[in-house]
């Protein structure tokens, strides 16, 4: 165990200019992003320049050498910000980051120190993670002893197929157990992009990996059983991809407000009023996902109220990413769904992006708890 740690390189990422390398490489991620949006090509030179800024090792602890982004106060000045950052520069590269951010997260609160050291050492070389744990009709098995564990299945929607080599992924074992793993893969194993021609994030990389036959070793396994689900940090750890649609809707609000000024039509009544609506949609999601984000990584409250103020909050954001694409379309016109006008690449994005799992579930799981709150307005986050 101590051996990864001490393997480790002996310098460390600064936090205090990350968000400045964070800008420099979303300048250069944005510069290309349409081309990655027309060509459906596996985006590696926009994770060399995530690791190059340092973002890949930022999520680790210190003793890690990381920045410690993802954790404790720091979440919230740090974390959210990148994210936004890199959301307004490529919704899809957010995207990736943000999956990274979780499968290191995950590592560190339920697996061994030796994982975590292993997983960091992998970083500094320029590795990317993600998790995926979403099921199609063969749905990832684990089967064998501990010994001698093998996966049997596939998995599907996997961003950053083709480019993550140590996934983070769910595995039902013979009792229905689910299990996490990080299986090791070769850049481009197993993979099959083929299905993925998908209305928006096109360069997220997305498609089906199999992982039949593959063997685990005995450190493979993350956790426990029955740990991927646990409270807060699966429910909870949905304001980063809020923080992500966040800032997406920044960057529309500002093509808006240039088309607008560019056009010389913002003083019209309609359209002054329209864009106010707009300033009103973003500053709403930035209020919900700010508040999830200081629950979520600082707060001492319960896992119930935790994982019920992100889910409210998720669907918030949702709401106002959706009103905020109507306005922006409407008020643009037709040049809204024209190439190569900007707008319509990230409205194509943010609205795919929008569609995660189970955002009845996590209205109805909110209002449930709500319901048997005293606090002002059935909320006591207080």
């Amino acid at each position: 165990m101590a051996a990864s740690v001490l393997a480790l390189p002996v310098h460390k990422i600064p936090a205090e200019n990350l968000l400045q390398r964070c800008d420099a490489a979303a300048r250069a991620i944005a510069a290309h992003a349409d081309a990655m949006d027309r060509d459906f090509t596996l985006p590696l030179d926009d994770i060399a320049l995530l690791h190059d800024a340092g973002l890949l090792v930022a999520p680790f602890p210190s003793r890690l050498g990381g920045a410690e982004i993802a954790r404790g106060a720091g979440a919230v000045c740090m974390l959210g910000p990148v994210l936004r950052r890199l959301a307004r520069a490529s919704l899809p590269i957010a995207r990736l980051y943000e999956g990274h951010v979780n499968a290191v997260g995950l590592v560190i609160a339920y697996g061994s120190d030796a994982q975590a050291g292993r997983m960091a050492e992998e970083a500094w070389r320029g590795a990317l993670f993600g998790v995926w744990a979403a099921d199609g009709d063969q749905a990832l098995k684990l089967r064998g002893a501990a010994a001698r564990r093998v996966l049997e299945g596939r998995k599907i929607f996997c961003s950053g197929a083709g480019i993550v080599t140590r996934p983070l992924v769910t595995a039902r074992d013979e009792a229905g157990r689910v299990w996490m793993a990080i299986p090791r893969m070769d850049q481009g194993e197993r993979v099959d992009l083929s299905g993925w021609r998908a209305q928006g994030m096109r360069a997220s990389a997305t498609g089906i990996v199999d992982f039949t036959g593959i063997e685990l070793a005995p450190d493979d396994i993350v956790g426990e059983a029955d740990c991927y689900h646990r409270q807060p940090l699966f429910s909870g750890g949905a304001w980063r991809f809020a923080a992500a649609h966040l800032g997406g809707m920044e960057a529309l609000c500002d093509l808006l407000r240039d088309h607008l000024n560019d056009t010389k039509r913002g003083a019209d009544p309609q359209q002054a009023a329209r864009f106010g609506e707009a300033v009103i949609a973003v500053e709403t999601a930035r209020l919900w996902v700010e508040r999830a984000a200081e629950l979520a990584e600082t707060s001492r409250q319960g896992p119930d109220a935790i994982a019920t103020y992100v889910n409210l909050a998720r669907c918030a954001v949702e709401r106002s990413a959706l009103d905020l694409l109507q306005l922006v379309q409407r008020s643009v016109g037709l040049a809204a769904f024209l190439r190569p006008n900007p707008i319509e690449r990230i409205a194509r994005d943010l609205a795919t992006y929008l569609r995660q799992p189970g955002p009845d579930r996590a209205l109805s799981e909110g209002a449930r708890w709500a319901l048997g709150q005293e606090g002002a307005g059935g909320m006591s986050w207080d």
